[in-house]
This record gives structure tokens, C-alpha cells and sequence, in this order.
């Protein structure tokens, strides 16, 4: 029994190591060691793993207990990021925003995706992956850079591609900066698809063959590291963006980066994540794998106040869920 413990100890430190590890994205950006980044993708697993053992030191009336029960504190808030429950707002929302990629419509095509946008009846509406102007009703957009598209019934002020000029770019990153004057005042929105990982389920799926499951793994790890690479600089680019900018921001879209990674990090700096703030139960959004994925998030400068925030699970229109907040502006 103590050879069990002392494997089960070891297992325990190894999980505290590996979340800590996931806490350094914060600090340690992928160009210079991406495995942290990995390790983010893996957070639900490890918390998971490390939750269960410290109730078995509990129920072994060990001491070692209350030192990892301490310890576990400082991943509260990065559990949220992941599952939240947030108490319910008391502010009153005067702006509604939706952001959907809508994988261009191909699940059940673009009418019944349009229909969907016009019953939500939201002032902004971040699309990714567009696949072509939507005809929306009450609300204008301008398809005027591919994947990524705007709609909006308030006035336009001036449009910009970010990512314009990024060397060795994928016609599919892009991200949109536009200025909009709501209510006499103006903001700067950016609706932002960082690079896809291009990963298929049949790249994921291991089938019990050692030497197969062990190759699709390398192949997996050589598509995850150049990403995350690429989505340093696309991130930085956003971040320059939103530190020069002087209006209030909104940052939304598809990210293809989970919480708690060096680009949720980096980009949600002195910004409210919504979901954080007062969401409830879980943020996955993309449900193409039976694994929790939250990659589409909102983001709002400190004056912009978050009311409510869902993922709309009611609908299959993509393989990505819509995401709908509210939010409280002067």
C-alpha cells in the first residue's frame, strides 16, 4: 500500500507540475518554448486528474491534503476560464453582440444560418469563416476581406485587415478592424480568425495500433507547434492594434486557442473576457470532438460591462456553436 501511495504522490506533484506549466503561457511566449501551449489544450484532463487525487489524500485522512488543496487554489481561475457560474447580472444591456463560425455554411446551408442571426436580433455580429456576404435582416455588412465579416446596424466609421501584409499568411487568417460610432461614441471592434490547425478527426482518433497511434501523435504535435508559432505574431499584431487604439475595444471571434494559452493570455490583457465575467456552465463552443474545446471568445475593454453570456447549444448549424452576450455601454 505505501508503494501504491508513493506512486500515486509522485503522479500528483507530476499533474501540479504540468498545470503550473500551463499558468507560464502567461509569460513564455511559443517561439520561445511552445510545449506550455500543448500542455493548455490538456488543462481539462490534468485538473481533473489532479481534483480526484487530492480527494483521495482526503479520504486517506493524509496531511499531504491540505497542501495540495492549497495548492489547487491557484488554478480556480483557470478553471473558469473553462466552466464558470457566475452570479446573474443586475445591469441592464443596451448592446448585444453574436459571434459564429458559421464553417461557410456548408452543414445546412446559409439560409438557415441567416434566419438563425435575424431571430437573435444582436447589434453586432462577428462572422468567421463567411463563405460570402449573408443577407441579414435590419443589419448591413460588407464582406470586404474573405472569411471574417462584420454586420452591424451602426455606422461605420473606417475598416482595417490587420493581418494584411503578414508574411506566409493563409488566406483564412484574418482579422478585421473596424471603428463604429454607437450612441454618439466610438469604438473599435476587431473580428479576428487566427490560423486553423487543419486537424481532421481521422488525425485523432488512435485505433490501438502502437506504431500507428504513436506516428499520428508526431504528426499531430508537428502541425500543433509551427501553429501556435503563427499565432504568436498574429496575436501580437492584435494586441499593438488594441493598445493603440483610443476608443474602447471589442475583440471577438474564432480564435482556434483555448483558454489558459499563451494567445487567451496575451489577448485578453487589461480586457473583460465575457464568459469569465458572467458566464455559466460550460464555454465549449467548437463540438466537432467529444473533448471540451472553448476557442471563440468576446472581449471588451474595462467600460464595456458584461451582462449575460451563452453558448447557444440549441441549434447545429456549424461545428461551431454560436456565442451570444449582452453587455451595458455609457
Amino acid at each position: 500500500m505505501k508503494i501504491f501511495r508513493l506512486i500515486l504522490l509522485i503522479l500528483h506533484l507530476g499533474l501540479l507540475f504540468l498545470l503550473t506549466g500551463v499558468l507560464l503561457n502567461a509569460y513564455i511566449p511559443p517561439k520561445i518554448f511552445p510545449w506550455f501551449n500543448l500542455l493548455s489544450l490538456g488543462f481539462p484532463i490534468l485538473v481533473i486528474g489532479y481534483v480526484i487525487l487530492t480527494f483521495f489524500w482526503i479520504f486517506s485522512w493524509k496531511k499531504r491534503a491540505f497542501v495540495f488543496m492549497f495548492l489547487g487554489l491557484f488554478f480556480l481561475n483557470p478553471v473558469k476560464r473553462w466552466v464558470n457560474y457566475s452570479s446573474e447580472s443586475k445591469e441592464t444591456a443596451n448592446l448585444k453582440i453574436l459571434t459564429f463560425n458559421i464553417k461557410a455554411g456548408t452543414l445546412l446551408g446559409k439560409d438557415e444560418i441567416q434566419k438563425y442571426i435575424d431571430d437573435q436580433k444582436a447589434d453586432l455580429v462577428f462572422v468567421q469563416e463567411n463563405g460570402g456576404e449573408l443577407k441579414l435582416q435590419n443589419l448591413t455588412g460588407k464582406n470586404s476581406i474573405p472569411v471574417v465579416s462584420l454586420y452591424t446596424h451602426y455606422k461605420i466609421i473606417s475598416r482595417k485587415n490587420l493581418f494584411e501584409g503578414l508574411p506566409n499568411r493563409d488566406i483564412t487568417v484574418q482579422c478585421e478592424q473596424v471603428d463604429l460610432e454607437i450612441r454618439g461614441k466610438i469604438y473599435r471592434v476587431m473580428n479576428v480568425h487566427l490560423e486553423s490547425f487543419g486537424v481532421v478527426k481521422s488525425m485523432v482518433k488512435l485505433n490501438g495500433n502502437s506504431e500507428e497511434d504513436e506516428q499520428k501523435v508526431k504528426d499531430l504535435v508537428k502541425r500543433l507547434i509551427p501553429t501556435f508559432k503563427s499565432h504568436q505574431e498574429q496575436v501580437q499584431i492584435i494586441r499593438k492594434s488594441i493598445d493603440a487604439s483610443p476608443y474602447p475595444v471589442i475583440v471577438a471571434g474564432d480564435f482556434n486557442a483555448v483558454p489558459n494559452s499563451y494567445e487567451y493570455y496575451k489577448t485578453s490583457e487589461g480586457l473583460k473576457d465575457a464568459f469569465y465575467e458572467v458566464g455559466r456552465g460550460s464555454g465549449t463552443s467548437f463540438h466537432d470532438y467529444k473533448y471540451p474545446l472553448r476557442i471563440d471568445y468576446i472581449f471588451t475593454s474595462e467600460s464595456i460591462k458584461p451582462v449575460s453570456y451563452k453558448v447557444d447549444r440549441s441549434v447545429n448549424l456549424s461545428d461551431h456553436f454560436p456565442v451570444i452576450a449582452t453587455f451595458k455601454i455609457e
